[in-house]
């Protein structure tokens, strides 16, 4: 809406792992989605659909499938949630981020285009110096960025706040705590000396342009393992700990094995945060040669065309290749 573009809602729920009752009433609230998804799409005659993935693309998807219109699904995780299982019946062509994805769907409607990402990351990729400087920080000492999430990961919140005060000893830091838990963080920054909080960055939230300069600054980061994982870290080549937010059913999980099978990133999961956080950050971070062959993987596997080649296939799949 801010981009001014029109915008319909359309009536949706999820039906995986629910009640019966609540299954029933989704499946009511898909059924009128569909009625007005076909509707809209009576009205104002789509050349191609792009979705990625969710209940509330369902009921446009079948509707756009029951009037011909080709579907381009794309799917940001390596592994799909039920959804986007579903529709890869009616979908035209599936975009995945990796080819590891082709376990999961059929490898004839597949192609790799990897993960679509915002200006600001290139801008800030390779400007580490401008980066470190931006945020107050030194060149003379390794860099971690903590990030908890938008709104806040707890239990890795917990954990970093467990051994704050050690890593401050010897690295710097870049903490996005999220907005539930800054209050927290905060709290405890105050608790440090001056030194040591001079070394200390921390923020509720960090918009694009600020989170590319975060990106472009750190040595390694510690982070869960959603889908922007596979975009963002690889286009900046960064090194990470990854730990899988345990109630995201398996998506995190795979997204996570996916980066450290490519040698990218180790995963520590949720329930060895408080006693391996430490001593795994301490053995990345004394061995320059590891944490350089991790960069140099991580970064083999961006995609930075990934927007213009998702682009291309909508073009292409709407019938105007050239425009």
């Amino acid at each position: 809406m801010r981009a001014g573009l029109p915008f319909e809602a359309i009536s949706a729920g999820g039906l995986h792992g629910l009640g019966p009752l609540t299954v029933a009433r989704n499946l009511v609230r898909l059924a009128r989605g569909l009625v007005k998804a076909v509707q809209l799409v009576n009205k104002w005659k789509p050349d191609v659909l792009f979705v990625t993935g969710g209940f509330v693309g369902v009921p446009v998807a079948l509707a756009c499938w029951l009037r011909r219109v080709p579907i381009l699904i794309f799917l940001p995780d390596i592994e799909p949630g039920w959804a986007i299982k579903f529709l890869s019946v009616f979908a035209t062509r599936i975009a995945v981020t990796s080819q590891a994805s082709e376990r999961f769907l059929p490898r004839r409607k597949m192609v790799v285009t990897g993960y679509p990402l915002r200006q600001e990351l290139f801008e800030a990729r390779g400007a580490k110096d401008e980066a470190l400087a931006h945020l107050g920080l030194a060149t003379s000492r390794k860099t971690i960025l903590f990030a908890g999430g938008s709104k806040g990961a707890q239990s890795l919140n917990r954990a970093w706040g467990k051994i704050l005060d050690q890593a401050l000893e010897r690295w710097q830091v870049i903490h996005i705590s999220g907005t539930l838990d800054k209050g927290a963080a905060q709290a405890q920054r105050e608790q440090l000396n001056e030194e040591k909080k001079s070394r200390y960055k921390l923020f509720a939230y960090l918009h694009s342009k600020e989170m590319g300069l975060a990106l472009a600054a750190a040595d390694l980061v510690v982070s869960r393992s959603g889908a922007s994982t596979l975009g963002e870290y690889p286009l900046m080549g960064l090194p990470a700990i990854l730990a899988p937010y345990p109630f995201a059913w398996r998506y995190q999980k795979v997204n996570a094995d996916y980066l450290a099978e490519q040698g990218a990133a180790v995963r520590l999961d949720n329930d060895q945060l408080a006693q391996e956080l430490l001593p795994l950050l301490e053995s990345l971070l004394d061995d320059e040669g590891r944490l350089a062959d991790m960069k140099q993987r991580m970064a083999s596997l961006a995609r930075p065309q990934a927007a213009l080649d998702i682009a291309a296939q909508l073009r292409e799949m709407a019938g105007h290749p050239e425009a």
